[in-house]
């Protein structure tokens, strides 16, 4: 249990802690006036407190419905909030006839969102996993309110990269293109062991003190604005952690979903649209918990769905955040997530929110796209989901050279892409290689430089909106070859003092990863200010020889792409692609700085990569 000194540093700004004794929590900690759903629910915990009544003093500040838990212990409070309420400090007072407790709360006055770009395809993103990236603060590596100490030497340990890591290096990650960043979570997870992935959430409004607090977070995000990258928050609310403050007095009953004995999910993950699948199926799989130390959030519970709304709303107003990435999104009932989403973007109706919905083909994955055609009716109200299925396909098609058999090689790709009438939105699908739960790039790439840089070339090419793993930029990889979570999540060189060689610094790189990042710099760059490839429209075509080229293309702006995972060299035949670029057409090719005019001898060299920038004009 965090102390009363912690929380004190955490909010001493948005939260006065008057708390008399009986009252050990209000959560959210503060909140906004202007908003567009004017009521909020306040849960407060402390020792027999259920059959307290609150009291504001304020007739801006109408106490409305009281709801008791089953644990005797936390009261929930529907409140009104006046629009013409001014922002400052309020006293809310409990009491069962006398007075028995009181609290400051502090109400401030909404930000204006339209000031703040969410992402889109527009953007680069760069994911993060924080712990893994840069440790700029050594006295933040332990801490004495944490159970799992430092172990760098451990896969699965504590390393000590943290939010001022983040914030040393952002010219680092707007130099290479970069425009917005998701970093896996960074709240409070106090599990023993394997804490430094942040999924088993202890304290949903508390950074994990070996990151940083609340207030570091917040200057990460205005510090990233400043340079033009936005912040995408990394969110679960299908699950917590074995220790989770509540859960050693849990709210209701049925706060979690809860069995006789340990039960895990049976990842049975087509039950949800599968016209076919049994009740029991369907259950096990959204009522068994993840992991053994990740018990499974109820969020038909209607006190906990307006928990976990409350929190994104919280997070997202406090820290004036551009988007959101849902973790295992079809984990949840599926009605209740949407309910989450949807409540939300009432909120903020043009905020990007990307779900994981890890399925292997297009149809399973756009049943999860809000708006979506569902047999169903089903409508899960996300703006965006991820491109798994292409990333399947990436990782086999380049694995395949030379002339390879029917439906194999760059054809993945293309019939990947092929399947996009599936999605209402194919362009702000969040498409990638790699990720924190896949095997990096370059172990599935065979750690070849040249087969590398032509998935970069696709992934900053093709529609959708890019994401990019830390540390793909050199290729990083394990050291002895062991795969998996903690040996792939690599800390990334030159974010300890000490290290042998630093990427922030371009000291001691071996040359193939100076070319990698050269390429990745170059590519993400151009596609920074390339308006057609943010806004075009995409014509393909059939990858004849393990040749795929296509070309996006807005009003009379082309740009023609042509990745060649052939062992030999390819001549581009013009006159086949004469509906999306004229002969005598003058572009320049990005990776090399050439001039090419459509029409003349074009060569593709084996293993390699082109992008051509049309002008507009006829030479």
């Amino acid at each position: 249990m965090i102390t009363r000194v912690l929380l004190v540093l955490q909010f001493c700004i948005l939260f006065s802690q008057l708390f008399s004794q009986e009252i050990k929590r209000v959560e959210p900690p503060s909140w906004w006036i202007g908003m567009e759903n004017r009521s909020l629910q306040l849960m407060i915990y402390g020792e027999n407190i259920s059959g307290y009544r609150l009291s504001s003093g304020n007739d801006k500040i109408k106490i409305g419905k009281h709801h008791k838990g089953d644990s005797p212990n936390y009261i929930f409070v529907d409140i009104d909030i006046d629009p013409l309420l001014q922002p400052g400090n309020y006293n809310f007072y409990l009491s069962d006839g006398i007075k028995k407790g009181e609290f400051s709360y502090l109400f401030e006055k909404k930000r204006d969102h339209k000031l703040i770009e969410t992402f889109g395809p527009q953007d680069a993103i760069y994911l993060i996993m924080p712990d893994r990236f840069a440790n700029s603060n050594k006295e933040n590596d332990n801490h004495q309110d944490v159970s799992e100490q430092y172990d760098r030497e451990s896969p699965y340990g504590r390393h000590g990269g943290d939010i001022q890591g983040v914030i040393d290096n952002l010219d680092y990650i707007a130099s290479n293109g970069m425009t917005a960043i998701w970093l896996t979570p960074l709240l409070f997870d106090n599990e023993s062991v394997a804490s430094y992935h942040g999924y088993a959430c202890s304290d949903y409004y508390m950074i994990d003190p070996r990151f940083g607090t609340n207030e570091l977070y917040k200057e990460m995000v205005l510090r990233a604005r400043e340079r033009g990258i936005k912040i995408i928050k990394d969110m679960v609310p299908n699950h917590c952690g074995v220790s989770h403050w509540w859960m050693e007095d849990l709210p209701f009953n049925d706060w979690i979903h809860q069995f006789p004995q340990f039960t895990r999910s049976n990842y049975a993950m087509t039950t949800h649209s599968d016209i076919h699948s049994s009740k029991v199926d369907k259950d096990l799989f959204v009522k068994g918990w993840f992991d053994n130390s990740m018990p499974d959030m109820n969020l038909t519970n209607s006190f906990v769905l307006k928990y976990f709304t409350q929190n994104a709303i919280w997070w997202i107003e406090w820290a004036s955040l551009s988007g959101i990435r849902v973790d295992t999104f079809p984990y949840s009932d599926k009605w209740a997530a949407s309910l989450w989403i949807k409540n939300i973007r009432n909120e903020y109706p043009s905020i990007n929110i990307v779900g994981e919905c890890w399925y292997p083909t297009a149809q399973e994955v756009s049943y999860w796209e809000g708006d979506n055609f569902n047999r169903d009716g089903y409508n899960s109200y996300l703006p965006s989901v991820m491109d798994f299925p292409l990333q399947d396909a990436i990782q086999k098609a380049f694995k395949e050279d030379s002339i390879p058999g029917w439906g194999e090689g760059l054809f993945r790709i293309y019939r990947s892409i092929s399947y996009d009438n599936a999605y209402r939105d194919p362009f702000n699908l969040m498409i990638f290689a790699d990720n924190h739960d896949t095997h990096r790039m370059a172990e599935f790439m065979d750690k070849k430089p040249e087969k590398v840089k032509m998935v970069l070339t696709l992934l900053a090419t093709l529609r959708g909106v890019p994401q990019l793993y830390y540390g793909t930029e050199i290729m990083l990889h394990t050291s002895d070859g062991k795969l998996g979570h903690g040996e792939e999540r690599i800390d990334m060189p030159g974010g300890w003092s000490g290290d042998s060689k630093s990427i922030f610094k371009q000291e001691n790189l071996e040359r193939y990863e100076s070319d990698v990042a050269g390429h990745f710099s170059k590519v993400f760059n151009w596609r920074k200010s390339s308006e057609v490839i943010h806004k075009g429209k995409m014509t393909h075509y059939w990858p004849n020889n393990n040749l795929y080229l296509f070309f996006r293309y807005l009003n009379d702006k082309v740009v023609m792409v042509a990745i060649n995972n052939n062992l030999s060299d390819e001549i581009i035949d013009w006159k086949r692609f004469s509906e999306s670029i004229p002969l005598g057409k003058k572009g320049v090719e990005i990776i090399s700085g050439k001039i090419v005019i459509s029409g003349d001898t074009l060569v593709i060299p084996s293993q390699s990569s082109m992008i051509i920038d049309f002008t507009s004009k006829k030479e």
